[in-house]
């Protein structure tokens, strides 16, 4: 800066000559009463740091379906009827030193299945496993059909109980359902109630430590224990979700140490992070007056709320940096500073709350908490980042050093030195044919990412827990059952609504019959189980075990006799509803895709009024319906983030111009992310559907503040060049430096132990890495066909003579008018 020029803009920028009653109502209202701005923002993080620590961490298994979605519905309807075929756990037994016939081996599964029959939140009327009295075997001797309990009711531990035992199960039909292949292992299978006993949620991270404790009791040199469920998988991300706030402090490191790096100044760095912090220390407090808890989807949420505000924090500490080397008191620097980007940060604010606003129309309530609690977070950033911190460095201020480093690159011009050479770089994409380049390099990667995103899946691509490594305990706990059990814990099943004690007829059991074989024959599908199979296979039985009649027998009499006594897994008390399970090798959206696809054609064709076959019950069955409403939503979810941005890009820029030159390269990076979503072998799903969307509404950021700063110098008559340099010099280095930093912060996340949060850190990075690519390459290239000098105001440059001045032209009208008295 010259001397000169500091002399002119010292007067206008000295408090005393500052008039206070310039400037809107809500600047008047702020900082004429400052103090009061202050007092009321302590209260308000006294307050709520207090209600923060009440802050749940917790999970639901009902929060987490669509539950308005017909499939989901009809399980609801008959969920009395049908429990155990939604949230339930699978804890296999091992005996790693022989088979399950050992006296121990059977004394240590009896204790294990009488602690877990008592633990809070276990349906225990449901809960099966070989000492519960449900699980039978049933045989055809010379007097007729015989039957009992699997182990004897004399049992003693002899060896002549333990024969008896590997007889039963031996007929129990439950080798591969209970009991595993190589019969080496059993399966305590253990439904679960959405409330314990008190009326309580059930506490997923305590069950999960209760589970942690009987294995470490119980596992040893001869045992080992396996656990599989959603209730164990949520368990497990709750406890690693805990070491986010190691993640967090990473990020708060790795963004102080840049920013102070870019500033060489403690205080304002300091002021910066502060108040990203409070905005964090609000939103967790309104949560629990709101009623909200954290879950595992949205624990990350805070974060982005942190990264946000630091985004917004930078662009305003920069601004009164920059006026107060100028010759500015920090009062007016402030007050000029607010002027100029207040209305660009509001609108980026409201474009991220939009952004996590059309969540809400996925009907799955996890996604919708989410939602709720990130526009929590981005409301209370209006107040922290947007007010309190400019009112903050009114009263602190900026070092002098600091203050001057900040105009080096705009002294070191004005003095006659050359440009820096990336500012330079930059500026050949406001020239015809480095933008026509950049367009057509952007047309050629939007083409190849779109042909590439055609191949993105919805739904999940891995067996398993995919929100878990495929090495972690869980997973390698799942991979056990698959190998011992001949399937997957993945559980379709269809509900088939008869007449009231009618489900025995003829009729209805062959259309069961039919459906079932025609199951079996569909790749993914490893077995079933129904009513009509168990009537084929008891004919056999009652007939000296002759495979010739193994057939449905069109004969009522004999088809009721065997319904009596069949498991009531099969059928409901009245015999109104009959399930049909399917035995999946894994939930890939493809198997469940093929399923539904195949089921829905059959109950189209078969439906009468009397007979109709219902979707879907078991964990693969609300897992399809769910993919099917994040299916739905992802399109339409993308249709409506992009129909509000652009109509808050309008209001703002006041230019349907200006709107697309920010918007394409959002679309642009949007395109992009979902080909890097199927490079990555990532599907679509419920953990990653929120990060497209809030990729829009967070990428909008930057382009809305390096737009509304280039269109106002455009509008004076100044070049795109001139133009698109003083956004960079004001705004656009805070881009770049926030959307690197931001990245690297995020990018911490690949390393996570949950694989859902290292798959948002990598897309996080993406996103934020190629929407600040955009916003400075990009939108000044689009800028060159859709605003040249022509479309814009010239007159205003002859009529404001200012505006063609040495004067750096990054103040609005009002600023430059209040400074251009002083000049003249």
């Amino acid at each position: 800066m010259t001397s000169s020029s500091s002399s002119n803009a010292s007067p206008a920028g000295a408090l005393d000559s500052f008039d206070p009653r310039s400037g809107s109502v809500v600047e008047r209202a702020l900082f004429n009463h400052r103090l009061w701005v202050l007092l009321l923002c302590l209260v308000a993080t006294l307050f709520l740091g207090f209600q923060s620590t009440r802050i749940e961490l917790n999970a639901s298994f009902e929060k987490m379906i669509p539950t308005h979605h017909p499939y989901i519905a009809n399980y609801l309807e008959h969920q009395k009827e049908l429990t155990g075929l939604g949230n339930a756990l699978r804890i296999a037994v091992v005996n790693k030193q022989g088979d399950i016939y050992d006296a121990d081996y059977l004394k240590t599964l009896q204790e294990l299945s009488d602690k877990i029959y008592l633990l809070p939140g276990v349906d225990r009327a449901f809960m099966k496993s070989l000492w519960t009295p449900a699980t039978r075997w049933v045989a055809v001797t010379e007097d007729g059909l015989d039957g009992g309990p699997v182990i004897p009711d004399d049992y003693d531990a002899s060896a002549d109980s333990l024969a008896a035992l590997k007889r039963n199960v031996q007929l129990s039909n439950e080798i591969g359902q209970l009991v595993a292949f190589d019969q080496t292992s059993s399966i305590i299978y253990v439904p679960l109630l959405e409330k314990t006993a008190d009326g309580q949620p059930l506490n997923y991270a305590t069950l999960s430590d209760q589970l942690e404790s009987l294995r470490s009791q119980y596992q040893s040199d001869s045992i080992d224990i396996r656990i599989t469920g959603f209730a164990k998988k949520v368990g497990d991300l709750i406890a690693g979700l805990k070491q986010i706030l190691l993640f967090f402090a990473v990020a708060i490191l790795i963004t102080t140490a840049v920013l102070f790096w870019y500033t060489r100044c403690v205080r304002s760095t300091v002021l910066v992070v502060l108040c990203s912090l409070v905005a964090v220390v609000w939103q967790l407090g309104l949560l629990p007056l709101l009623g909200y808890e954290l879950d595992p989807y949205s624990v990350l949420v805070p974060f982005l709320v942190f990264a946000i505000g630091m985004s917004h924090g930078a662009q305003k500490m920069n601004g009164i940096m920059q006026d107060i080397g100028r010759g500015m008191h920090r009062v007016v620097a402030a007050r000029f500073t607010f002027r100029r980007l207040f209305l660009a940060g509001l609108t980026a604010l409201l474009c991220d709350a939009v952004g996590f606003a059309v969540l809400m129309i996925i009907d799955i309530q996890v996604i919708q908490d989410l939602a709720v609690i990130a526009s929590l977070g981005v409301a209370v950033l209006i107040f922290t980042n947007l007010i309190l911190l400019p009112v903050l460095l009114s009263y602190v201020g900026v070092s002098a050093s600091a203050a001057q480093f900040s105009l080096k690159g705009e002294q070191a011009e004005q003095a006659g030195l050359r440009r820096h050479g990336f500012w330079r770089f930059l500026d050949l994409f406001t020239q015809r044919r480095w933008a026509a380049l950049c367009i057509a390099l952007s047309l050629a990667l939007a083409a190849l990412g779109f042909v590439v995103s055609l191949q993105l899946n919805i739904g999940d691509l891995d067996a398993g827990a995919p929100e878990l490594r495929a090495d972690s305990r869980y997973n390698q706990d799942d991979a056990f059952m698959t190998r011992s059990y001949g399937a997957s814990s993945d559980l379709f099943a269809v509900m088939i609504k008869t007449p009231s004690g009618a489900c025995s007829r003829y009729d209805i059991l062959s259309k069961v019959d039919a459906l079932d074989w025609q199951l079996r024959a569909l790749p993914g599908v490893d077995s079933t189980n129904s009513l009509a199979l168990l009537n084929r296979r008891m004919l056999v039985g009652l007939s000296e075990g002759s495979p010739k009649w193994y057939e449905l027998q069109n004969n009522q009499a004999m088809l009721n006799m065997i319904t009596a006594g069949a498991p009531r897994g099969l059928y409901n008390e009245d015999c109104s509803l009959l399930t049909l399970y399917a035995y999946l090798t894994d939930h890939k959206a493809q198997t469940l895709t093929r399923l539904v696809d195949h089921v829905e054609q059959f109950a189209a064709a078969n439906n009468t009024d009397e007979v109709q076959f219902k979707l879907a019950a078991g964990n693969a069955g609300i897992e399809a319906a769910t993919n099917i409403v994040v299916k739905q939503a992802n399109r339409e979810m993308l249709f409506w983030v992009y129909g509000a941005v652009i109509l808050l890009c309008l209001i703002t820029f006041r230019s349907w111009r200006a709107t697309v030159c920010a918007v394409i390269p959002l679309m642009l990076t949007s395109i992009l992310c979902e080909a890097l979503m199927v490079w990555l072998n990532i599907g679509v799903k419920v953990a990653t559907l929120p990060v497209i969307a809030l990729g829009v509404g967070i990428g909008i950021d930057y382009a809305l503040y390096v737009m509304s700063i280039m269109l106002g110098h455009l509008r004076q008559g100044v070049s795109l060049s001139e133009s698109y340099y003083r956004a960079l010099v004001s705004t656009g280095k805070v881009v770049m430096l926030t959307g690197v930093t931001l990245a690297i912060g995020v990018a911490t996340w690949m390393f996570s132990p949950i694989k859902f949060q290292a798959d948002m850190g990598v897309l996080l990075a993406f996103m934020f890495v190629w929407n600040m690519v955009g916003a400075l390459v990009l939108l000044p290239a689009l800028a060159y066909f859709l605003l040249p000098a022509s479309r814009v105001s010239k007159g205003q440059a002859e009529r404001k003579p200012w505006a063609k001045s040495s004067y750096p032209l990054n103040l609005p009208p009002r600023a430059q008018e209040a400074v251009e008295p002083a000049r003249s």
